[in-house]
């Protein structure tokens, strides 16, 4: 039987553990990891793969584009692609830091409780890579979408970038601490936090009796968490007739679709996951 064979192709200088036991739970029966991958390094790696299994056995070599930073696999991820042709091609994912398969779980499962569209949504510290690609996915739902940054040079720089990515250009707000956060969801029915772990974002007092807001997610599993009256344990939870979703609530659904993503690059040569149909796998497991 031909192996199914997964590369792991990493940013960071050395390849990631996590992502090299997913890929495993995933199906793949070998994984090779390579570290310090560049967009003047990838071409060789992926030549390697288009060019060696015969039609009938490229489905059962995929690769996986991952490390700490989602701006270097988004060039490296673009640059393998550019590199496939005609039938010389193979399965790939791209899931820098966690980022796609994570927003995708949280925003899934926001939609999941409640409609979405027409609703204004705020990403608390939006410019990292999850709060980017969470904003891309609320867009999706046809939410309203507000991005926040402690800088308000970070947040119109990764307006600007959502919108030569994904099409569409959240509004940039400059909130510098809790208080200001709290300011910036009023008039909000959405809350998602996508902060650095353990940095708190939002105090309970912020949101508990705001009369708007109805769900919000927060990603950050480590104490203290992104917002304050959120247990990382929630999923779904009602806290102060508000829906909430905590990191861990969320993070079966996240590991859930990091699986199934990776057995389905198996199924043929030619599929890509990326933002938008990670988050549509994510619907249809949540």
């Amino acid at each position: 039987m031909t192996k199914k064979l997964l590369f792991l192709l990493d940013t960071d200088p050395v390849a990631s553990v996590f992502d090299t036991v997913v890929g495993y739970d995933g199906g793949a029966d070998h994984i090779i990891g390579y570290g310090g991958v560049t967009t003047a390094n990838v071409g060789a790696l992926v030549d390697g793969c288009i060019y060696t299994r015969g039609p009938k056995e490229k489905q059962f070599t995929a690769i996986f584009v991952g490390g700490g930073d989602m701006t270097a696999g988004e060039a490296v991820f673009k640059a393998v692609k550019k590199r496939f042709f005609s039938n010389f091609r193979v399965s790939a994912m791209l899931d820098s830091n966690g980022s796609n398969t994570t927003a995708a779980a949280g925003v899934a499962l926001l939609a999941k409780a409640r409609p979405l569209a027409g609703k204004k949504a705020v990403v608390l510290a939006g410019t990292g890579p999850v709060g980017m690609r969470a904003a891309a996915m609320l867009n999706i739902e046809g939410a309203e979408v507000v991005i926040t940054s402690r800088q308000k040079s970070r947040a119109d720089a990764a307006s600007k970038a959502i919108e030569e990515r994904f099409g569409f250009t959240p509004t940039p707000i400059e909130a510098v601490d809790n208080a200001a956060r709290a300011r910036a969801i009023k008039g909000a029915q959405i809350v998602f936090a996508a902060g650095a772990i353990g940095v708190p974002l939002l105090d309970e007092k912020g949101w508990q009796d705001d009369p708007t807001i109805e769900l919000l997610a927060d990603c950050n599993a480590q104490p203290p968490l992104g917002i304050g009256g959120v247990e990382a344990v929630d999923k779904a939870k009602d806290r102060h007739g508000k829906i909430v979703i905590g990191a861990l609530g969320l993070g079966g659904l996240k590991l859930k679709l990091h699986r199934e993503c990776i057995g389905k690059l198996f199924e043929s040569a030619d599929k890509i996951f990326d933002c938008e149909n990670i988050y549509a796998q994510a619907k249809e497991l949540a």
